[in-house]
């Protein structure tokens, strides 16, 4: 009896840094944190009986809310400088080519790939371009929208004086009308990124399956691997 053996190999490209790896996962927890904490905010549970000072729940609920607003400031600031520091993959959500022609075809081959209108995906060592659209506008331009109206909310508490109203309470709730209506755009702003979150768990999940890349493995390791044919390309 013959056995035949038949090589495998498979390409690796170093893509995410350690910096941009770390960042992504405090974040991703900081999100789930405010998600969640912002839906009681939103919908408070029933009140308790007994002292108030035994029954602190909304308050704790209240502070974690904040504390996780405030990691996702300082994270958010670092990685727009990381978007600068880091390598040509860093810059990819932020910087967009969308002047060029190439990039815009690409991004609707994947969106036939995502509707399976076509046999195969084309490999990219970073984001693809749908994808990179998607987080520009979906995760770049909503994360400021929410922490804008959130330190708006926020600094009514804190109060005129404060360096929150002063610089967002006073100028954003004028703008969107009264304070009510930026916590319901703030509310909205929230389904929006859960929205985002659960389309984004299933595209690296369907993309680390069917297009025979690494996604979600690359963002703890920080390389992409490429199995069967065809070489990654970049978006740019």
């Amino acid at each position: 009896m013959t056995v035949s053996h038949t090589s495998h190999s498979e390409d690796a490209v170093y893509v995410y840094e350690a910096p941009l790896r770390l960042w992504h996962w405090v974040n991703a927890f900081a999100i789930l944190a405010l998600a969640g904490t912002g839906y009681l905010i939103g919908s408070p549970p029933p009140s308790v009986g007994g002292e108030a000072s035994a029954s602190f729940a909304f308050g704790w609920i209240r502070y974690l809310h904040f504390a996780a607003g405030y990691v996702l400031i300082a994270g958010f600031a670092f990685r727009v400088y990381w978007t600068f520091a880091g390598n040509e993959h860093a810059r990819q959500i932020f910087l967009p080519p969308v002047w060029r022609g190439r990039f815009w075809r690409e991004a609707w081959h994947e969106v036939l790939w995502y509707a399976m209108l076509v046999r195969e995906p084309v490999k990219y060592s970073g984001h693809n371009p749908l994808a990179t659209i998607a987080m520009h506008i979906l995760f770049v331009w909503f994360t400021i929208f929410m922490i804008v109206t959130g330190l708006a909310l926020y600094g009514e508490g804190t109060g005129m004086g404060s360096w929150q109203h002063t610089l967002f309470s006073s100028r954003v709730i004028p703008l969107f009308g009264q304070s009510q209506d930026v916590h319901t755009w703030h509310h909205l702003g929230m389904w929006v990124i859960i929205c985002f979150l659960i389309i984004h768990i299933y595209a690296a999940v369907r993309e680390d399956i069917m297009s025979r890349q690494s996604i979600i493995s690359s963002m703890i390791s920080g390389w992409r691997t490429f199995r069967g044919n065809g070489a990654p390309r970049d978006s740019r």
